[in-house]
């Protein structure tokens, strides 16, 4: 209790808690007079995922479980994002509890919140403590909350263009369609949600971004000139967990790949929670065999397996759902793993030399932290927002066209692949992200712009 401490809270689930604690361990590690406190919210029992991550720790981190939320207490909506919320603030009187008993014991210097964890903003503010935010997102992303409530009045104005792109103070044009999910229904509770949650940014006195001044720059330049009234921001990444194999599929993956000619195989993955339909499945397998290139694909259930109660045992191996004899025409071209992968360890192989991705920011630094082009591939969230930044301003990525009923053939799959694997354009951009992948280390090191922005913190 000797050293000053900051209290942490990140919001609910092994994917919220793992950003903020990666960002704590760099706090840490370029501060080390500090002591850090984590508060854990969760809906239900903490996963054995949280449990294992969090034994990994420093122990300079100290993790205190706060009584579990349960289900039936949150709202019931399919909005993941207000869920999410809902969990912490539910869980906000054990918060003003531990941390008020922790003031009682320790010099707590400062409270740090996840984004979905922005009620416990008031508590800080409650107790005299310095108060801020991590978003483990993008500048991209800060700006159009900054936005949110002046671009609320573009979106509902009767002389405004739908066609129009959304411009942005500090972004390239945005266009409609790829705002996220909220905005695409206006008069949806998370489009609500998004609203109410951009008010609140205003309470912290700043904001972590894990972002860097040369993947963002102009994003960046213009949130730290925005007015007074808005919180202090600070660009301080990329941080990325550097996972450990633990998996034999893994080790499985990797084996494949020393066998492969350097940046030969485009890595395909859509992340954690990403699925496909099936016709989409069956689109993408038919692309990557057209299109001639080696492929490791991480393949999950389709969509309408994954979200139903359907329990029969085909449903167990995803690789029940390729089209007929995809896995023998191609077993000489690539390799389809089911469910997982160990994404650091593929993308920083040799012969690694693209990503499809589903854009999810973590995926988006990961990628760019390995230097690897990307295929543009965005589900949900805000991950339609980073393939334009991704396409349309560092100009890393490439992506496919999707047609009338929201599908991407075959064709346009093959296309695009090519496109990347082996055109001119494809060099183009495997230069671009070679030095961005030099930008983002120069980024992190003893004299980065990332690493000063974190020393320069004030040491309140």
């Amino acid at each position: 209790m000797e050293k000053p401490h900051i209290a942490v809270v990140p919001s609910a689930g092994f994917t919220h808690l793992v950003p903020i604690l990666e960002f704590s361990k760099r706090l840490l590690h370029l501060h080390p007079e500090f002591h850090i406190t984590c508060f854990i919210p969760s809906v239900g029992s903490t996963p054995p995922s949280s449990k294992a991550y969090l034994q990994s720790l420093p122990p300079t981190i100290t993790s205190i479980f706060l009584p579990p939320i349960t289900l039936d207490h949150l709202p019931d909506t399919t909005t993941l994002a207000l869920q999410i919320e809902s969990s912490v603030d539910l869980s906000l009187p054990h918060i003003r509890h531990e941390l008020k008993s922790l003031c009682s014991r320790a010099k707590v210097v400062a409270l740090v919140v996840d984004v979905f964890a922005n009620g416990a903003l008031e508590i800080g503010r409650e107790l005299n403590l310095f108060s801020y935010m991590y978003l483990p997102q993008s500048a991209m992303l800060l700006s159009l909350y900054f936005y949110s409530s002046k671009l609320d009045e573009i979106l509902f104005s009767e002389s405004r263009d739908p066609q129009e792109p959304i411009k942005i103070p500090g972004c390239v044009p945005i266009p409609s369609r790829d705002l996220p999910i909220p905005f695409q229904h206006l008069s949806s509770i998370g489009y609500k949600g998004f609203l109410e949650r951009a008010k609140r940014f205003d309470v912290a006195d700043g904001i972590f971004m894990n972002t860097f001044l040369e993947l963002e720059s102009e994003a960046i330049r213009t949130l730290q000139e925005e007015d007074k009234g808005k919180p202090k921001v600070y660009p301080v990444g990329p941080i990325i967990q550097m996972g450990s194999i633990g998996h034999e599929d893994g080790v499985a993956c990797l084996t494949w790949l020393d066998k492969q000619e350097p940046k030969s195989v485009l890595y395909v993955s859509f992340g954690s929670g990403g699925t496909l339909s099936q016709d989409q499945v069956n689109e993408l397998a038919f692309g990557l065999e057209m299109s001639g290139q080696k492929f490791l694909w991480v393949m999950r259930a389709p969509s309408s397996v994954a979200s139903s109660a359907y329990l029969g045992a085909e449903a167990n191996d995803p690789l029940n759902f390729l089209p007929h004899g995809f896995l023998e025409r191609t077993k000489k071209q690539g390799l389809v793993v089911p469910n997982w992968a160990p994404q650091i360890e593929v993308l920083g192989h040799g012969s690694t030399g693209g990503f499809v991705s589903h854009c999810g920011w973590n995926s988006v630094l990961e990628s760019v932290v390995k230097g690897v082009p990307v295929i543009a591939w965005p589900l949900f969230a805000e991950q339609s927002l980073n393939a334009v930044m991704l396409t349309d301003d560092v100009k890393v990525a490439l992506r496919p066209k999707v047609n009338e009923s929201g599908l991407v053939e075959r064709e346009e799959i093959a296309r695009v692949v090519r496109g990347l694997m082996e055109d001119n354009e494809g060099m183009e951009i495997r230069k671009r992200m070679e030095q961005l992948k030099i930008a983002a280390s120069n980024a992190i090191k003893e004299d980065g712009s990332s690493t000063k922005t974190l020393l320069e913190w004030p040491r309140v």
